[in-house]
């Protein structure tokens, strides 16, 4: 069953990368705001060869479940060469939920706020959570959609491979 569902996901990958590519222009562009209430875009927070983009909801359970996986990876790779970025994606009455939830969960990379699903809309995501890793061009490289326990393996393993292939 393992094997069925890692074809799938490869499948699924290939199918949403190509039709991602068109889209994928531009997306370090779009203004969106920060924790802060500031107003950033991807490419102002984050500079790095991969910019590996989580897209998640506080409501979302394997959300919650990835993060702290997520958190972990972020420290390991803090280099110039790969970059995490949250996107959050709670609808605009709920934004205020974001930032505690931040704190509790210990995020260190930065957060932006996409409340009119903008940035979603234009990298065609469709499930949380939902993990992209472009390149400084906005290229997207790898799309992972879902989390169950063990996934961040699969994340490392497509991260080292990227960063193999670009030494």
């Amino acid at each position: 069953m393992k094997g069925f569902r890692q074809k799938v996901k490869i499948i699924s990958f290939i199918i949403i990368a190509s039709n991602i590519q068109i889209y994928a222009q531009g997306v370090l562009d779009i203004e969106t705001k920060d924790l802060n209430g500031q107003i950033s875009s991807i490419g102002q927070v984050v500079s790095a060869d991969f910019i590996v983009l989580d897209f998640w909801a506080t409501w979302c359970k394997p959300c919650v479940k990835s993060i702290p996986k997520l958190v972990e990876l972020s420290e390991k790779y803090s280099t110039d060469k790969v970059a995490f970025v949250g996107i959050n994606e709670d609808s605009p009455r709920n934004t205020n939920k974001v930032k505690p939830f931040v704190r509790s969960l210990n995020i260190s990379y930065p957060i932006l706020l996409d409340p009119d699903q903008e940035i979603m809309n234009e990298l065609l995501v469709n499930s949380f959570p939902t993990l992209i890793i472009v390149n400084s061009d906005a290229r997207v490289l790898y799309v992972h959609e879902g989390y169950t326990s063990g996934d961040e393996v699969i994340i490392e393993e497509a991260i080292n491979k990227l960063l193999k292939k670009h030494d």
